[in-house]
């Protein structure tokens, strides 16, 4: 797996291609909206598929080291960034998290819209309900947290203790996912830089780091030691 796997799909397809990947344990979707794949650890992952830039990417420039991706189409690393990381996560965590794929975050989160729509309705798996926490990989940069709404202390100390510094942003789909579960969350950095711009890029070794701390946050959320930490 790869990150350039994710990066060349229009939203439309990408979409198309999560759902051929998770295929039997996809636990819920809406077309245009969202993909919700069943996980056994009490954590879910969120990113959304669309990016801002007008153009598919067609042609992937790198560094010599092969570390610094661009594309002259805008590379999309917000948020295809996020989306290579759920996946990754999703691939080498023993206990597997819960994934929620959204899309049209860039245009006001109609996808995380309609999943809270759903989960109100009682159309979603009663797990979700039981969640520790939530974990958006959507953030510039390499050791950003941002919580929004979020205020919870304990979450944002156990956050930081894994490396990253709290920051701010203005929203992102756990903006509604949080208080519609109840259950706090984080937007964490995935090594893009210069979001929604022609010149965007993605330091892929910083992404990395992202991904593997967050496989540490999985691995505590499936184990008994972790509390849930509550949104408010």
């Amino acid at each position: 797996m790869t990150l350039e796997k994710f990066l060349k799909p229009n939203q439309k397809n990408l979409f198309k291609l999560l759902l051929k990947m998770y295929g039997e344990n996809v636990a819920a979707s809406t077309p245009d909206n969202f993909i919700l794949v069943r996980g056994v650890a009490p954590i879910m992952l969120v990113a959304h598929m669309d990016t801002v830039h007008q153009e598919p990417v067609k042609v992937i420039c790198r560094s010599s080291d092969k570390n610094i991706l661009m594309s002259p189409e805008g590379i999309g690393g917000d948020d295809r960034c996020g989306i290579y990381a759920l996946c990754k996560v999703y691939e080498t965590a023993p206990v597997k998290p819960w994934l929620l794929f959204t899309c049209d975050e860039e245009t006001g989160g109609g996808g995380a819209t309609r999943f809270c729509k759903e989960h109100g309705w009682g159309n979603l798996p009663s797990e979700l309900d039981h969640l520790k926490c939530l974990v958006e990989i959507d953030r510039k940069g390499s050791e950003d947290a941002v919580y929004y709404d979020c205020q919870n202390r304990d979450f944002e100390e156990y956050i930081s203790e894994k490396g990253f510094v709290t920051a701010y942003g203005t929203f992102t789909d756990i903006c509604y996912v949080a208080p519609e579960l109840q259950v706090a969350a984080v937007n964490l950095s995935s090594g893009y830089y210069n979001a929604h711009r022609p010149h965007e890029y993605i330091n892929r070794a910083e992404l990395e780091n992202t991904i593997t701390k967050v496989t540490e946050i999985v691995a505590d959320a499936a184990s008994n030691s972790m509390p849930r930490f509550d949104f408010f």
